[in-house]
């Protein structure tokens, strides 16, 4: 049999502290691996501290992770990927485990769900959110999910090659949950640790800004994704506005045959127009969504499956 090829892949800006122990960590863990190191244009020689540790160090300039995952995604050619952040946070010692159920399985992703953590290392703004939005995302798109934002995945070539990587930033984690669930893929999660950074690092997130960020992300996706419960939904408000301003019209017109409320008469008319047009919008929209995902369907088909676990 063909030996594997595994590929670690590390996004990774300005973290010098905690780069050389996640690639030693990782080395240990799968010492098969190739470990890859995509430097996002940092300024404190995270470069030099990933490949004074035996990483392959690259770079992409243009900053956020969504645009790092797109760089690696396209760059790196393996049977099986490990996505991790950078920051020292994750137990590589569940990679084999997470490697293991993907093959075993013949899975596309297995997430790492982040089941124990130290106080402090999972911040509480963090761990709402990420509660919020996984929620907003599995009942937005039907489907359980758990640790939507979690930074450590295992993926198959066929996921990797047919993701199409359109974020730019910390979003990117929401993109590839939607891409799993609209292609329908053989998915899983495990329970792992997660623990405190190391000494003399610091986070890059910030709970509002990128949790707000997340939630247009979301917004987005499902107008793409589901267009017609997207606009349906907007045309079903704009209908109850109409029937909200058109009743009291018409029961005056049938008591006195009059119409003294005309501009009432004439925004009812608009809402009904406007609900008219969501639904066209909708209806419309979910034909090409359909022929995108058939398109997404069959490229992802053309690439070879998982190996044998």
């Amino acid at each position: 049999m063909t030996p594997l090829r595994l590929a670690v892949l590390i996004p990774c800006f300005n973290e010098a502290v905690a780069i050389p122990g996640v690639v030693a960590a990782f080395r240990a863990a799968l010492p098969a691996a190739t470990i890859y190191v995509y430097d996002n244009a940092s300024t404190d020689g995270t470069a030099a501290a990933a490949r004074a540790a035996g990483a392959v160090v690259r770079a992409e300039p243009r900053r956020g992770k969504g645009n790092v995952l797109r760089r690696m995604f396209a760059d790196i050619d393996a049977d099986a990927y490990i996505l991790v952040d950078g920051d020292g946070t994750y137990d590589a010692a569940a990679a084999p485990a997470m490697l293991a159920l993907l093959l075993e399985q013949r899975l596309d992703m297995v997430t790492a769900l982040r089941a124990t953590a130290p106080d402090g290392a999972y911040r509480p703004g963090h761990r709402l959110g990420n509660r919020v939005l996984t929620g907003m995302v599995g009942l937005a798109f039907g489907t359980e999910v758990q640790d939507m934002l979690s930074g450590f995945r295992c993926f198959s070539r066929r996921f990797v090659k047919s993701f199409p990587a359109l974020s730019h930033g910390v979003e990117t984690e929401t993109e590839l949950t939607v891409h799993a669930l609209e292609l329908r893929l053989p998915v899983a999660g495990l329970p792992t640790r997660y623990g405190e950074r190391p000494r003399g690092s610091a986070s890059k997130l910030n709970t509002w800004r990128d949790g707000a960020r997340i939630l247009g992300t979301i917004v987005t996706l499902l107008a793409r994704e589901r267009p017609l419960a997207f606009f349906g939904g907007f045309g079903a408000v704009f209908a109850l506005l109409f029937l909200v301003l058109v009743l009291p019209v018409l029961e005056t017109f049938w008591a006195t045959g009059l119409v003294p409320r005309l501009p009432t008469f004439v925004a009812a008319m608009v809402m009904l127009m406007l609900a008219a047009l969501s639904l066209a919008c909708g209806l419309i929209l979910d034909t090409v969504t359909r022929g995108r995902r058939e398109a997404k369907r069959i490229a992802y088909l053309a690439i070879p499956p998982p190996p044998e676990g």
